[in-house]
């Protein structure tokens, strides 16, 4: 099936026209020690961080590239997830006059971000299979429709969308699918990333916050057609990765046989912490989750929560979201804190 897609009649009239700032660092690329450096007005005195950032971050993106199997010309990095889908809102949203397709539960921070860039908002529920619904959504799509944002493992459900249903919004909608991946390491789902071709009008988010371990440094990953990359690379702030930032995250990448240990094991902690909750007499549900956490409905959310509260113990009442009455979500710790949760939810009343 021909996509529908074109990005020209997407991009902003404003940002198409604009001329990118161009800093020093952008304009000489060939770094060497030898080099002597008095082009961007830094203090010249070495302290490890006296130099400006790698606009372009490209050392961080070849170690990405290796990992996740992507060009870095399909790549993008922003100071968290956060900072990559408000950029997607300032290229291709015209404030105002634009609108977004969310689909709750989700993550918050979609709805967040429309409401600061005076986008309008269209949220289409899930289905009570927390799947998503395209024929509804399909159905308030119209001309200034620009992006249909899918969480995929969802937060808070941790569920995954059908494959089939997502090519059928990406085949029969002319502006931008995001499918937020933050979690998509836990999942034994194959990234979108992988379908970048097939689809012009796909784009990927994800990051190093969960599976990576690296929520503290802020790192965020988009991918997506060059062209969409170059778009958002008019945009972004010029240093936009610090250069610690940068540092720690390569390091952290170099070991992958460290994040691969930790994710088996979250995942097979997950596995036992679900048949444990199976167990729990006030949990009434679980849900099956693709990510690292459970969501479970229990007999009253508030009441368990204050309870575990006061046993030193946190977790998320998620039933203020659609779909999700008296809900309480189980992120996955470590051995030895999902033993305490355990033992503490077995003694509940």
């Amino acid at each position: 099936m021909k996509n529908i897609f074109k990005l020209d009649r997407l991009v902003r009239p404003n940002v198409a026209a604009l001329q990118p700032y161009s800093s020093a660092r952008d304009e000489f690329t060939e770094a060497s020690e030898s080099m002597v450096f008095l082009d961007a007005n830094e203090n010249p005195f070495e302290n490890g961080v006296n130099r400006y950032p790698d606009p372009q971050q490209r050392l961080l993106k070849k170690e990405i590239g290796l990992i996740k199997d992507i060009s870095e010309k399909n790549m993008l990095l922003g100071n968290g997830s956060d900072e990559v889908l408000e950029l997607l809102f300032r290229a291709f949203c015209e404030p105002g006059k634009d609108n977004i397709i969310t689909l709750p539960p989700t993550y918050g921070m979609y709805k967040v971000l429309a409401g600061i860039n005076n986008i309008e908002n269209r949220e289409v529920l899930l289905t009570e299979a927390f799947q998503a619904n395209i024929p509804a959504i399909l159905e308030v799509v119209d001309e200034q429709t620009k992006m249909i944002f899918l969480c995929s493992p969802n937060n808070p459900t941790g569920t995954l969308f059908s494959e089939t249903q997502v090519e059928k919004l990406l085949n029969n909608f002319k502006g931008l699918v995001v499918i937020d991946e933050a979690y998509i390491d836990f999942s034994e789902g194959e990234s979108w990333s992988k379908k970048l071709n097939q689809f012009p009008n796909l784009v990927v988010t994800q990051t190093l916050s969960k599976a990576f371990g690296m929520a503290g440094i802020r790192l965020g990953i988009c991918f997506a057609s060059e062209e969409i990359i170059t778009v958002l690379n008019k945009i972004k702030p010029p240093y936009n990765i610090n250069s610690l930032t940068q540092e720690k995250a390569i390091n952290r990448l170099k070991n992958k046989s460290a994040i691969k240990d930790e994710i088996i094991l979250l995942i097979d902690e997950k596995s036992k912490l679900y048949k444990v909750l199976l167990e729990v007499n006030f949990i009434n549900e679980i849900i099956p989750s693709e990510a690292n956490f459970i969501l479970c409905r229990v007999d009253n959310a508030t009441k368990r929560y204050n309870q575990l509260v006061e046993k030193g113990i946190v977790v998320r009442n998620r039933s203020s979201q659609p779909l999700c009455e008296n809900t309480l979500r189980f992120t996955v710790g470590t051995p030895k804190e999902n033993e305490l949760l355990i033992t503490t939810l077995k003694k509940l009343q």
